[in-house]
């Protein structure tokens, strides 16, 4: 499998993710949003981690067929590093493991052994400093702004500091590291998301439940530029 270029580190850019679509036609809502899409969002639970499921490699193998964006795969499983393999052959180019399901540094190793962009995600409550250790050696943060498991929550303003923070250590240390932050981003969110210093946004149901998804999606990038 051909990894997609994830692009340029730091630069803006907005991600649906498609867990909020309509699976029924799910390769349509992708193309509607096309355009405006940097990378696609690809929420993979496990009923486990989180108490809720979603979707795994042969969606993501369906899926390929019809888009040729960078597939940046959340994965809210217990046991990540059993699933990298499978997830690379299906086309994920990215995948995000918690903190919290434990084994970090051997889940960022076995990433990079099969040649994986990694990323490591923080929940909500879970201090930033846990994650500090390994800032150095992933390509991506993810500071939770909703607690993972299902869509259209609102944003909790208080994981604000730790994407602060984040920015601050990347800058300071020249990190090769994307920061994205997830959860109730929308028209009113990703402005004070871009502020406090994330790159990344995703967005769900601000997107994919609007009557003109791709509209939405250029509004909320635009909200984003203007605040950074």
């Amino acid at each position: 499998m051909t990894f997609v270029d994830a692009g340029p580190v730091g630069a803006f850019r907005i991600t649906p993710s498609i867990l909020a679509a309509d699976f029924g036609v799910l390769a349509q809502e992708v193309k509607t949003i096309e355009s405006e899409s940097d990378w696609l969002h690809v929420d993979v639970m496990d009923g486990h981690f989180v108490p809720n499921i979603s979707f795994g490699p042969p969606v993501i193998t369906s899926l390929r067929k019809y888009s040729t964006k960078f597939f940046d795969c959340h994965l809210m499983i217990q046991e990540p590093s059993q699933y990298f393999e499978a997830l690379k052959k299906a086309g994920a180019d990215s995948c995000t493991v918690h903190y919290e399901v434990g084994k970090t540094a051997e889940h960022i190793k076995n990433a990079r052994a099969l040649g994986l962009r990694i990323g490591v995600s923080v929940n909500p409550d879970t201090p930033f400093e846990k994650m500090e250790p390994f800032l150095g050696d992933i390509d991506l943060i993810l500071i939770m702004s909703v607690f993972p498991g299902f869509g259209g929550q609102s944003f909790i303003s208080e994981v604000l500091p730790k994407v602060e923070r984040a920015r601050k250590l990347i800058d300071e240390n020249n990190l090769q590291c994307d920061l994205q932050i997830d959860g109730g981003i929308d028209l009113t969110t990703a402005p004070i998301a871009a502020r406090a210093g994330a790159n990344v946004l995703v967005a769900g149901n601000a997107i994919f439940a609007k009557d003109d998804p791709l509209q939405a999606a250029k509004d909320i990038r635009a909200a984003g530029l203007a605040a950074r």
